[in-house]
C-alpha cells in the first residue's frame, strides 16, 4: 500500500493515499478496532454533510469564509449525499463518546477532497481548505454530532420508519374489512371464550399500530430541535450571531422538514431526551407488533394438530427434515426485530441518563442503536406486510368447527336460566363429550328450539 504523511497537532500519521481522511481519522482508525470496521450509521455521515454545508454558507453570509471556500465545502457535502465517498468513512461507533472523530473524518474528507477539486496533489501541497478552520468554522463536535443525531433520526422515521408502519397498519385494515362478518371463538386466558369476529380481532391490531404511529409522530417535535450553534457546552462560543437560526433555516432548506433551533442547547448537548423519547415510542410499536405476531402465529399453528384458524402463505418450506411443512417464518423474523428493538432501548435508556454536566459522551452508541431500531422496524414492517399478511386468509372449515364446539357459547343463558345451570350443562357437555344443546335438553332446562332461539354466535357479536 502506499501511504502519504499527514499532519495533525500531534504530528505526523501514514494515511493511505487513495483515501480522502487525514491524520485524525486515522489515529481513530487504529486506536479503535473494535468491532466491525465502518460502523458508524452512513445516515449519521449524510446528515454531517447537510450541517456542513449549511454551516459554510452561513460562515460565508456572516463574512468568515470567501465564496471559493464555500463553493468547494458545498460541492464535496453533495457528492457526500450522492453516495460518492461512502467508503472515505472507515470509523467505528466505538470511539470518543461526542463523535469528535467521526466529525473530524467528515472535516478531513471535505478539506482532502476539496484539494482535488481544485487540481492539487494531497500530503503535498498544504490545502486550501483547512478541516478545522473552515470545514468546522463555528462549530464544536460536540453540537454537530447532536444536531447529526437528530437530523438523521427525524429523516429516517419520516422516510422510512412511519411510511411503513403505516403500510401493514392498512394491510391490517383491509383485512379486518374483509373478515368482519367471520365469527369465530373468542379466547381469553388462552382458553375458549365467547364469539368475536376475525375483523373485530384484526382491529385490535390496527388500533394498536394507530397508537403507536401517534405516539411516534407526538416525539417528532422535540427531535427536531437542533443543537446546531451551542458549539463546545452550549454557550455558542467562537460562533456568529445568529449562527444557530441561519444554519437551522439552511438545514430546513436542505432536507424538508421542519427543523428548529433547539430551546436550550446546554440539555440538547448535554443530554439526548430527544432520542430517548422518540425510541420509546419505537419500543411501544414493537411490543405491540410482538402481540401481533405471536397472536397470528398462534392461530395459524399446526395445521391439524394446532388452532389452525389462520393460512400464512407458503414462502419457503419450513424443515430440512419433515417434508411439507411450512413454518410462520414472518411472524418470527418479526418477533426477533421486535425484541432487538426492546434491547436498544434499554441500551438507549441508560446512555441518555449517564450524561454528565455538559455533555452526553454515549452519543455514537445511541444513534447507532437509535438507527438500528428505526431501520429495522422499517424493514420488517414492510416484509411482514407483503409477505404475511397480505397473503393470509381464513380457514373457514377450522372456524366453524372450533366456534360450534365451543362451551363458551353457553354465556348466552346466562340471563334466561342464571349462571349455575348454565355451568351445569357446560360442565356435563365437557365431561360427556357431547354439546351444549343435547345437555340443555336432557337436564329439561331448554327445549330444542329455546336453545336454538337463544343460542345464535351472529347476535352475540
Amino acid at each position: 500500500m502506499i501511504f502519504r504523511i499527514e499532519k495533525d497537532s500531534l504530528g505526523s500519521v501514514k494515511v493511505p493515499s487513495d483515501k480522502y481522511w487525514g491524520a485524525q481519522t486515522e489515529r481513530s482508525k487504529k486506536n479503535f478496532q473494535i468491532g466491525p470496521p465502518q460502523s458508524m450509521p452512513i445516515e449519521i455521515i449524510y446528515a454531517f454533510a447537510i450541517l456542513k454545508k449549511a454551516a459554510a454558507y452561513v460562515n460565508y453570509k456572516c463574512g468568515f469564509l470567501s465564496e471559493k471556500k464555500r463553493k468547494l465545502i458545498s460541492m464535496v457535502c453533495d457528492e457526500i449525499l450522492e453516495k460518492k465517498l461512502d467508503d472515505q468513512f472507515p470509523l467505528v461507533i466505538w470511539q470518543t463518546g461526542s463523535g469528535t472523530h467521526s466529525n473530524m473524518n467528515v472535516n478531513e474528507v471535505i478539506s482532502n477532497r476539496s484539494q482535488i477539486l481544485l487540481g492539487k496533489k494531497l500530503g503535498i501541497e498544504k490545502s486550501f481548505i483547512h478541516p478545522n478552520d473552515d470545514v468546522n468554522m463555528s462549530q464544536s463536535s460536540n453540537d454537530t454530532y447532536s444536531t447529526a443525531m437528530h437530523i438523521a433520526s427525524y429523516t429516517t422515521l419520516v422516510t422510512k420508519t412511519i411510511p411503513a408502519i403505516k403500510q401493514l397498519r392498512d394491510e391490517l385494515k383491509k383485512k379486518e374489512k374483509k373478515f368482519y362478518n367471520i365469527i369465530k371463538i373468542g379466547r381469553t386466558h388462552l382458553m375458549d371464550a365467547i364469539p368475536i369476529t376475525l375483523g373485530q380481532e384484526f382491529s385490535g391490531y390496527v388500533s394498536q399500530l394507530n397508537h403507536g404511529l401517534t405516539s411516534l409522530k407526538h416525539t417528532l417535535y422535540h427531535l427536531s430541535e437542533l443543537a446546531i450553534g451551542g458549539t463546545a457546552v452550549g454557550t455558542g462560543l467562537n460562533a456568529p450571531k445568529n449562527f444557530d437560526s441561519l444554519s437551522v433555516e439552511y438545514i430546513k432548506q436542505y432536507t424538508g422538514y421542519p427543523f428548529i433551533v433547539a430551546n436550550n442547547k446546554y440539555e440538547a448537548i448535554a443530554s439526548h431526551d430527544a432520542i430517548v423519547e422518540s425510541h420509546a415510542a419505537l419500543k411501544q410499536i414493537a411490543i405491540s407488533l410482538i402481540k401481533i405476531s405471536n397472536d397470528i402465529r398462534c392461530l395459524s399453528s399446526g395445521p391439524r394438530a394446532g388452532i389452525g384458524e389462520l393460512c400464512l402463505p407458503e414462502n419457503e418450506p419450513g424443515s430440512s427434515i419433515m417434508p411439507g411443512k411450512i413454518n410462520p417464518t414472518q411472524c418470527e423474523s418479526l418477533l426477533m426485530v421486535c425484541t432487538q428493538v426492546i434491547g436498544n432501548d434499554f441500551v438507549i435508556s441508560i446512555a441518555g441518563s449517564s450524561g454528565n454536566y455538559e455533555l452526553n459522551v454515549y452519543k455514537p452508541l445511541m444513534a447507532y442503536n437509535f438507527l438500528q431500531s428505526a431501520n429495522l422496524l422499517s424493514d420488517v414492517c414492510i416484509s411482514f406486510s407483503n409477505l404475511c399478511i397480505n397473503g393470509l386468509y381464513p380457514n373457514f372449515i377450522k372456524i366453524k368447527e372450533n366456534l360450534e364446539r365451543s362451551l363458551m357459547l353457553i354465556t348466552a343463558l346466562n340471563p334466561h336460566i342464571g349462571y349455575e345451570k348454565s355451568a351445569e350443562i357446560a360442565k356435563n357437555a365437557y365431561n360427556n363429550n357431547t354439546t351444549l344443546k343435547e345437555e340443555s335438553i336432557k337436564l329439561g332446562y331448554l327445549t330444542s328450539e329455546e336453545f336454538d332461539a337463544l343460542v345464535q354466535p351472529d347476535k352475540m357479536v
